[in-house]
């Protein structure tokens, strides 16, 4: 009982980051892999959570032990680094939440049976709508918002599942095939599924800036132990809830040739009817909410973490200049966001497919080149050496780093030649 009241008290990073990762790479990625080459998608997405988890783990570990963010322990490791992770967030910037706020457009459009507006239009007002959500209620309101809704779609998905499951597979079409997974498409198909599974690995900043606001916000700093726990806890949900995805789709869809839409408003209604299909008209509303939630929540989290991550790395790159006002020029990050990736969503067309392969091919690139960094943050002078990553840990970022470099470098081999 103690054990979890104390992980209830320490709620904040891993709940942001399962609000986070729960999104665009379960709610399209997921459903798509087990839709298109079946249960065998499971093996790339259990791999890419385990491969993936010391990037993120470091994320806590540092802030936690050295009261300090991971971008600041790259400034801490030479000019160089900052270079290197700003312009990674410039990627991000144009890239990541572009894509997430296109899928939430199609969703709410879905939803509302919106048919006046374009999908760019709606995400116009999402990225007004949440941008006046951060400047005004910041961390706090954003906590106490996620715990209601990771419940709310935990519970709609397990129960889903477990409805698709105890229900006959769809009927698989005659002459059917699978497609190969080793050609050119679904090399990159799988880029984009370890790209974004759980989530970008540049994202381990982000959970430690909501670190450093979740124990202001505290007025205490927990344990390491306990503040692992807790990250834990939201990692272990989102991968759990990546394998829900799959099996909605594969159980749905895998056979059936009805390929899941690349244009947001389509998909969005083809994924809510995943569900109505085994659970009944009646859930309809209820199932929408929870997607549109889903996703809503994702656009506000990462929303929030590139702003903050951007105010940081021009905070580090200028050190010899007067400091900025926190909360001013997060509020102007927050605008400036919005605006940049409403100009990168109308540029695309609000193509929906586009902007989240684009999205995540580049963080699967960049994913090598920031777990490096992180490892070389945990294990430097900052953290006393009881606190540095054990053997096993080290072997598990060593083995993480090898696989995406190395799948990378396949990749484009595969395009040149």
């Amino acid at each position: 009982m103690n054990t979890f009241k104390t992980l209830i008290r320490n709620l904040g990073p891993g709940l942001l980051f399962a609000s986070m990762a729960i999104g665009t790479s379960h709610l399209v990625l997921s459903t798509k892999a087990g839709a298109t080459y079946g249960w065998v998608m499971i093996f790339p997405i259990l791999l890419a959570n385990l491969l993936k988890y010391p990037f993120f783990e470091y994320g806590i570990r540092y802030t936690n032990v050295t009261g300090k963010s991971l971008i600041e322990g790259y400034s801490r490791r030479g000019k160089g680094y900052m270079w290197v992770y700003a312009v990674i967030t410039l990627f991000t910037t144009f890239t990541i939440l572009a894509a997430l706020y296109v899928v939430t457009a199609g969703l709410l459009a879905n939803l509302f049976k919106i048919t006046t507006l374009s999908v760019s239009g709606i995400a116009l007002g999402l990225f007004l709508f949440i941008s006046s959500v951060l400047i005004v209620g910041r961390y706090k309101l954003l906590e106490t918002t996620l715990k209601f809704v990771i419940t709310i779609l935990f519970v709609a998905l397990l129960v889903t599942t477990l409805m698709v499951l105890y229900k006959p597979p769809a009927a698989v079409v005659e002459g059917f095939e699978t497609p190969p997974l080793f050609d050119s498409v679904g090399i990159l198909f799988l880029i984009s599924l370890i790209g974004w599974m759980p989530t970008a690995v540049e994202a381990s900043s982000w959970i430690s800036l909501w670190s450093l606001e979740k124990y202001k916000s505290q007025g205490r700093k927990p344990p390491l132990k306990e503040a692992l726990q807790e990250f834990n806890t939201g990692y272990i949900t989102t991968a759990l809830l990546a394998v829900f995805f799959l099996l909605i789709g594969y159980r749905t869809l895998f056979g059936t040739q009805i390929e899941l839409s690349g244009e947001a408003v389509t998909f969005a209604d083809q994924v809510v009817s995943l569900f109505t299909t085994h659970i009944g008209d009646w859930a309809y509303l209820f199932i929408a909410v929870s997607a549109f939630a889903t996703m809503f929540s994702t656009c506000m989290t990462a929303h929030d973490a590139i702003a903050r991550v951007s105010v940081d790395v021009l905070e580090y790159l200028r050190p010899d200049k007067k400091r900025f006002t926190k909360k001013k020029h997060y509020a102007i990050a927050v605008i400036v966001l919005t605006f940049v990736n409403y100009l990168v969503l109308s540029a695309f067309s609000a193509n929906m497919g586009t902007l989240v392969a684009l999205a995540t091919f580049i963080s699967f690139v960049l994913a090598p080149l920031v777990g490096y960094m992180n490892l070389k943050n945990v294990c430097s002078k900052d953290l006393p050496v009881e606190y540095h990553p054990g053997p096993g840990l080290r072997l598990l970022t060593y083995m993480g780093i090898v696989f995406l470099s190395f799948f990378s470098v396949y990749y484009l081999w595969m395009i040149l030649v």
